[in-house]
């Protein structure tokens, strides 16, 4: 357990907000495996400090990435697929360490990230639009699509990283920037595949806040992330 963890980059008490740089200003979570009731580690959730860095830095690296050439986006994300892949085995380790899942299942949610690294690669030169024909004379019409902006990800502790980097890996090919909430239940999980993403972005000089996180509850980020109009996208799984 401990040379997964250490692989990862997972200290005994780690911070939960991420924009570019660690932060974790709020109250702390000892994360117990379900498995046996171990103490994985302790992560120190985001404050309302780090809240307002957060997105105020995501909103930042959105407005370079928008400009950036999506096949050199699609790059940042092909590698992020590559890197995934050198970690499938310590990541879907933790994930299982984490959630409760069997060994398969949780390497089956690594692998999920790492095929939709590269369908999001091929899409990242097929951002096409069309060109009509007008009905006034010499005039041609052009289709042209923009990014949206920041994207929220709220994720529940059933599909720890499968479900942010369906959204997070065809988002950045798209131009836009996102804020991870994962749930508190599975921190680690997101901590760990924000530090591959970080060196990722670092290795390609991309700003590694278009991947941002903050963990906390529904009062300290959830509530604020369905409140804040900076936001024009929240994707949210949930369940009953």
């Amino acid at each position: 357990m401990q040379s997964v963890l250490e692989k990862l980059g997972i200290a005994d008490e780690n911070p939960g907000a991420f924009c570019g740089e660690w932060r974790g200003g709020g109250a702390k979570i000892d994360k117990i495996s379900p498995i046996d009731g171990r103490r994985l580690a302790s992560v120190r959730t985001a404050s309302d400090e780090d809240y307002k860095k957060t997105i105020s830095r995501a909103q930042e690296a959105f407005l370079k990435w928008r400009v950036t050439p999506g096949p050199v986006r699609g790059e940042t994300v092909r590698r992020l697929g590559n890197a995934l892949r050198d970690a499938k085995h310590e990541l879907g380790q933790l994930v299982t360490l984490e959630s409760g899942k069997i060994v398969a299942e949780g390497e089956g949610e690594v692998q999920e990230m790492i095929d939709i690294c590269d369908l999001a690669v091929g899409q990242s030169r097929m951002l096409y639009g069309l060109t009509i024909q007008s009905e006034r004379k010499n005039h041609r019409l052009m289709e042209q699509w923009h990014p949206l902006g920041i994207v929220a990800v709220i994720t529940a502790f059933n599909f720890p990283v499968a479900v942010w980097s369906w959204n997070a890996a065809l988002a950045a090919v798209c131009g836009d920037s996102t804020v991870w909430k994962p749930s508190e239940k599975t921190p680690l999980a997101a901590i760990a595949v924000t530090k591959i993403a970080e060196r990722v972005c670092r290795e390609t000089g991309a700003d590694p806040a278009i991947f941002s996180l903050l963990i906390g509850d529904r009062k300290t980020v959830g509530q604020k992330l369905s409140a804040d109009k900076r936001i024009p996208l929240i994707s949210a799984t949930n369940g009953t």
